[in-house]
């Protein structure tokens, strides 16, 4: 569980209002690699921002990692060491290279990546900040470039390679899913950590998808997104970890454990079978038809993209094979149709 960096149990609306537009032009309905691909052309795209390695990392973090308990400080990924000698915060100007200051972690170690990650070249996964997070210098050390296993309880060394801590692990996992979705071959998952690709499509391992589905995304993760997804915040990359929105496309993309679902889509696990048009689309009336030949439809539910249900029909009434959904708002919004254990769920623009 985490101790201080409480699961955020609402959305704001400047928070909400960010990442529904940032995802107008995802057809987040997709699964698998054709989902993996709209995401990763959608985060490089809008890697606008290269930011230095010096001052830019420096500069950001102290922007995207403060203790919310206490601005003056930065919290440190990994905690705790497994002996308690290692503070979990830094004060925020208390960084640099020597013992009791905080320095840049590197949680997909610069060595393992093909090629190496570089700090000095802007753009290069090395200075990407999505996967760089304030760390005390001689936990840091420690670490190394030791391949990410699992374990138990604080973090530190475990057999075959490093565990990042049960309040940690969900952290490095979506981390390295978006590394591996934003750098592709340079930061394969299969490098950076111990585990199986055999139960997954692609080159993502069990070890990650469990994390991922074990341990929610934190106040820091959801700061920390907020600000690199805004361009008008001087050390903004201008992209989001898609997998922070919401761990659940992890789920979508490469099955396993089913992840926490942010925007309360509909399981991956269902049977996507039901046929369905959806008509205009975008609409500008407000107005959204859907056609179907099914028989026996019987709920449609409409979501932002955000996943607050905001229509819900039981058994709807279909004439000449169309039911109209009316009045909607200006947005982007999941539509979802249900026939028993059938279903689809269609994105639908209204402008």
């Amino acid at each position: 569980m985490k101790k201080l960096l409480l699961l955020i149990l609402f959305v704001n609306t400047y928070f909400g209002f960010t990442q529904q537009s940032y995802y107008d032009d995802v057809d987040l309905t997709k699964s698998g690699i054709a989902l993996r691909d709209e995401l990763a052309t959608k985060i490089i795209a809008t890697h606008t921002n290269f930011i230095s390695y010096t001052p830019g990392v420096w500069e950001a973090s102290r922007k995207t990692d403060v203790n919310p308990n206490n601005p003056n400080e930065v919290i440190l990924i990994y905690g705790y060491s497994a002996s308690g000698t290692t503070a979990r915060t830094r004060g925020i100007n208390e960084n640099g290279g020597g013992a009791g200051e905080w320095n840049r972690e590197h949680v997909y170690p610069r060595s393992l990546g093909d090629p190496t990650l570089d700090t000095r070249r802007l753009g290069d996964a090395g200075t990407d900040a999505h996967s760089l997070r304030p760390s005390d210098v001689d936990f840091n050390r420690l670490r190394s470039n030791k391949r990410f296993a699992d374990g138990s309880g604080n973090a530190g060394d475990v057999p075959g390679g490093w565990y990042p801590g049960d309040e940690w692990k969900g952290d490095v996992a979506r981390m390295m899913m978006y590394m591996y979705l934003h750098y592709g071959i340079q930061c394969l998952p299969t490098v950076v950590g111990v585990g199986s690709a055999s139960p997954t499509p692609d080159d993502m391992i069990d070890l990650f998808l469990k994390w991922n589905a074990e341990d929610p995304v934190s106040v820091i993760e959801d700061n920390r997104n907020t600000y690199h997804g805004d361009t008008s915040n001087t050390y903004a990359q201008g992209n989001r970890n898609p997998f922070i929105d919401n761990p659940n496309l992890a789920t979508q993309i490469w099955d396993g454990p089913i992840a926490e679902d942010r925007w309360a889509t509909a399981s991956v696990k269902e049977e996507r079978t039901l046929n369905a048009k959806v008509f205009p689309n975008p609409s500008i009336s407000g107005n959204v038809s859907i056609y179907s030949n099914e028989v026996g439809i019987n709920e449609i539910k409409v979501y932002s993209i955000l996943g607050k249900e905001i229509y819900s029909k039981n058994n709807p009434v279909f004439q000449n094979q169309t039911f109209t959904v009316r009045n909607l708002n200006s947005g982007i919004y999941l539509l979802k149709i249900k026939n028993n254990n059938k279903y689809t769920t269609k994105k639908v623009i209204v402008n």
